[in-house]
């Protein structure tokens, strides 16, 4: 689970954030409870964000994943895209996120598509579309991030630390 998979954002992209220090890729891992979690993030844009996060070791009493680990794969997927859309000058912070739970999954891997629904110059939302191996959605969320300008010292939560 703790395994990192390399992250696909366009090079130009990646060279805006190198310009700043920031090595992307090692960013978005999905963090310190992605990482727990199994979230791994494959591909990633400001038009559509992609990853997949295990069933095993996120399930509720009954053996089913858990509706929070939608939501923190959901969470993440939506914060990726809006950081994009916002670029460099701005940090993406979720101000709602809200998730309907269609099916239950008890094993394998869910995916989760983030797509845009709103990418204006102060917040951006995206719908997040979980699906389970089988292509059956497990979960449909929406994430609101603000975005805000980037304040000094906001740089030392940017750089991953060493």
């Amino acid at each position: 689970m703790g395994e990192q998979q390399h992250v696909k954002f366009p090079q130009e992209v990646i060279d805006e954030y190198a310009a700043l220090g920031v090595d992307l890729p090692a960013l978005f891992s999905a963090g310190h409870l992605g990482t727990r979690m199994g979230v791994q993030i494959v591909e990633a844009s400001a038009e559509r964000v992609v990853g997949t996060m295990p069933v095993e070791g996120n399930t509720q009493p009954y053996g089913l994943l858990h509706g929070g680990a939608s939501a923190v794969l959901a969470e993440t997927l939506g914060s990726v895209g809006s950081m994009l859309h916002g670029g460099s000058s701005k940090i993406a912070v979720g101000v709602d996120l809200n998730c309907t739970h269609h099916r239950g999954a008890r094993s394998g891997l869910v995916t989760g598509v983030a797509t845009p629904l709103h990418q204006g110059r102060s917040t951006a939302t995206y719908e997040i579309v979980i699906s389970d191996e089988q292509g059956r959605r497990v979960c449909t969320a929406r994430l609101t991030c603000l975005l805000r300008d980037v304040n000094p010292g906001d740089g030392e939560h940017l750089r991953p630390a060493n």
